[in-house]
Formats: C-alpha cells, structure tokens, sequence
C-alpha cells in the first residue's frame, strides 16, 4: 500500500460526516477532525477556504480537497484496498457498488429532501430521480437480498446508506419494515460503529 495522505475530515456529529467517521473506523484511517460548530455566528473560515458552500462532509488529503458524500466515501474506501471496502476494477461487484453510491447522490437523497419538504418532483422527465414510488421501491428491492448492499459483502456503500436510512428511519421519513431493521441492527452492532458512535456522543456533548 502507499502511504497514506494526511487526512482532516471538517465533521459535526449531528450531520452527514457521521458516516465518513464510521469509515474512517471501518477502515483504520488516522484522521485530524476539524470540528464545526453548526451553532457559531460564522462558519469555519478554514472550512469556507476548503469549501466554499460550507458544507460538512469536506476531507482534505494533503494539499487534495475531496468533497461530496459519494465521492469522500470512494476515495477513502480506496486509500486501503487491502480492507475490501470498494470492489476493485475487474471484479463483478464494481458496478453494482458505483451505482450504489451515484443512486444515493443522484436520487435517493433528492427524493428524500423533496419529500421532507413536501415538494413536488415535478414531471419524471425532470425529475433528477424519476418518482419517490419508485425510489422507494429500489431501495427496498435491494434490502430484500441482504445482508448487506451488495449481498454478502459488507462495503463502502454500506456505510453510506445505513447512515442515512438509520436517521431517516428515527425520524419517520421512510416506512419500516423487517428487512430494513435488521438491516440497520445489522450494522450498528459493528465495533467501528459502535466505537464512532461513542465518540461522537462525546463531541457533541461538547458542542450543546
């Protein structure tokens, strides 16, 4: 393996970063956490500079910015191969893996938003995702072969939807269903889950 770039993650523990820092768990990645204050008057200037939409997931790497959730968990997922995070080039799970991570950027996540804010998506022609009908259907399509994402294989792509699908699951923006539970019990009851988790209960003690 290569040596591994410096990395700080600009994180909140009540925010999308949760699951970039379970990752960082998963894979055993050093990582210098620049923690945002979501309550403070102005946003990080530091994380401005990186980013200038402020938004939280932001990785540096070096002198590298990465931004956007798909394409964070992609990159770290890669930095260790020998984790098995991310299906290398040639291997029959790589497609369904990227897809796994544009679905979740591209429609899923849209879908989501405009529901939450009880918007309309316009025709399916516009829309970036179709129908929330049938996002919700894929997505529990694929629950349905479990126990992971991909099947068998626990990835990169795992982190990113169980993150999302837990809080969204809390907060009653998507149906429950047997599947989706264990899904989710599944992967909370992982060490590096479990261990992110804990510290970032801390943190946010920190920030309240």
């Amino acid at each position: 393996m290569s040596q591994c770039p410096a990395l700080t993650l600009f994180h909140n523990p009540q925010s999308r970063s949760c699951g970039v820092r379970i990752l960082l768990e998963e894979l055993q990645l050093p990582c210098h956490l620049e923690v945002v204050n979501f309550k403070a008057a102005e946003k990080s200037p530091a994380l401005l500079k990186a980013n200038a939409l402020g938004k939280v997931p932001t990785l540096l790497a070096d002198e590298q910015v990465v931004t956007e959730q798909t394409a964070i968990y992609q990159f770290l997922a890669e930095l260790k191969p020998e984790a098995g995070l991310s299906p290398a080039i040639g291997d029959p799970l790589r497609g369904p893996y990227l897809r796994a991570l544009a679905f979740y950027g591209s429609s899923f996540e849209p879908a989501m938003v405009d529901k939450a804010l009880k918007r309309d998506a316009g025709s399916p022609g516009i829309s970036p995702y179709g129908s929330l009908a049938a996002v919700e259907a894929a997505v529990a399509e694929q629950l349905s072969k479990g126990p992971w994402w991909l099947g068998e294989r626990f990835t990169a792509a795992d982190v990113l939807w169980a993150s999302s699908l837990g809080w969204m699951h809390r907060f009653g923006m998507i149906s429950s269903s047997p599947e989706l539970v264990d899904y989710l019990q599944r992967f909370e009851a992982r060490p590096a889950v479990q261990k992110a988790r804990a510290l970032d209960a801390e943190l946010a003690e920190t920030l309240s």
